[in-house]
């Protein structure tokens, strides 16, 4: 068993809390998106499967363009340091994008603008994660992981509490409101960065062509890296199909208001954000891994019950296994892949890591959409399509062992 744990010294707590703030910026502009673009997109296609198609675009987007950017970001020199400038530059495009979204009034309209979206955000995105790597010791990854999915659970919560409410008042609100957090959010970590840029550790200086070469090899060479970006693609998957159909499922199957599904998903990302805040340190102290396959069984069994059932009583004894679940599929991926990656190509991996996201999140909406439609438009086979990735991601992650097994 993983022996105890080193107390945080204050500068890596302020470190964390400062690495958190874009998290939580871009956590509830991409949760705004991937849930409500899906309701304003149902006024004008009746098509679950050109709504998955639209919402998976982020998956095409990411299958590329991050590990490209963060290979960028690894040799890139500049006074404002290596990461930060992609950061700063993809900052007004995102913000202008993610307000436009909510004027959309066709699928063609809204894929153009969602286009601008997705390469703002994965162009601040890519940079911005590998700042972890560089500024936060392997030994505490669990944990600076937790940090951050902390900040990602606040994001998401607030998005899924706010979003059906102010949608509710008027389309455009959620996405105009979303926007000026982001704004507001990444130009102060701009602003923080600049006071700390020389702080970031050394990358490595070979071009673009060894960094790729050398992350492919390592690749070859690594079953439990191979499997990790399986296994994470599969994660994806079902969270992405899940944040696409939940609020369809909620009050087209389940009867409720569009004001009153944003309380009963915000009431789920609670827990979510509960299994996110304990998985990291428990991760650290009992074995990521571990802790890791442990909860995606539970998580798997949870989400078979909504294929099954809509009584209210199995839904509620449901409800927290996948909360907790996802919270901790929030939380671990990127702290299990940490110590995988190479010196120097902390922005390559980072991209590579995104690639086998954007895999599961163009498929997840995809798939989700085809169930649906094929079921008839019955948005309870959207959780097949979850639980399926889910349990299949165990079997998938075999080769990964902590350290100590």
């Amino acid at each position: 068993m993983a022996t105890g744990q080193r107390t945080l010294v204050r500068t890596e707590l302020r470190t964390l809390a400062i690495l958190g703030v874009p998290t939580f910026a871009l956590a509830l502009a991409i949760t705004t998106v991937s849930t409500y673009l899906p309701v304003l997109a149902s006024k004008f296609s009746s098509s679950t499967i050109v709504i998955g198609l639209l919402i998976g675009g982020e998956g095409l987007m990411a299958v590329w363009l991050p590990l490209v950017v963060g290979s960028w970001s690894d040799r890139v020199r500049t006074p404002l340091g290596s990461r930060l400038p992609f950061i700063l530059a993809a900052t007004p495009p995102l913000v202008l994008a993610l307000a436009a979204l909510g004027f959309a009034d066709s699928i063609a309209a809204a894929a153009v603008v969602l286009a601008f979206f997705f390469a703002g955000y994965f162009v601040a995105y890519e940079p911005y994660r590998a700042l972890y790597p560089d500024l936060m010791d392997d030994e505490i990854a669990g944990r600076a992981q937790s940090s951050q999915a902390i900040f990602r659970g606040l994001g998401t919560f607030l998005a899924l509490l706010g979003g059906g409410l102010l949608f509710s008042v008027w389309d455009a609100l959620p996405f105009l409101a979303a926007a000026v957090v982001v704004a507001v959010c990444l130009g102060a970590f701009g602003w923080a960065g600049l006071r700390h840029r020389r702080r970031d550790r050394p990358h490595d200086e070979g071009d673009v062509t060894e960094t790729a070469r050398r992350v492919a090899d390592l690749v070859r060479g690594q079953r439990p890296l191979q499997a990790f970006l399986v296994a994470n693609a599969l994660w994806e998957l079902a969270l992405a199909a899940l944040k696409t159909f939940a609020v369809l499922y909620v009050t087209r199957t389940l009867g409720f208001s569009l004001a009153g599904s944003s309380g009963v998903i915000a009431a789920v990302a609670l827990v979510v954000l509960a299994g996110a805040l304990v998985s990291g340190p428990l991760g650290d102290r009992l074995g990521r891994v571990r802790v890791m396959r442990w909860s995606l069984l539970l998580y798997g069994v949870g989400l078979i019950v909504p294929v099954a059932t809509t009584g209210t009583a199995a839904l509620i004894a449901a409800a927290p296994l996948i909360a907790l679940g996802g919270g901790v599929t929030m939380s671990l991926p990127y702290a299990l892949l940490m110590p995988m990656m190479p010196s120097g190509s902390h922005g390559a991996v980072t991209g590579l890591y995104s690639l086998s996201r954007g895999l599961g999140t163009s498929l997840g909406p995809l798939l989700g959409g085809i169930a649906v439609q094929v079921a008839g438009h019955d948005y309870r086979w959207m959780w097949a399509v979850c639980a399926a990735a889910i349990l299949g991601s165990i079997p998938a992650m075999a080769p990964l062992r902590d350290d100590y097994e």
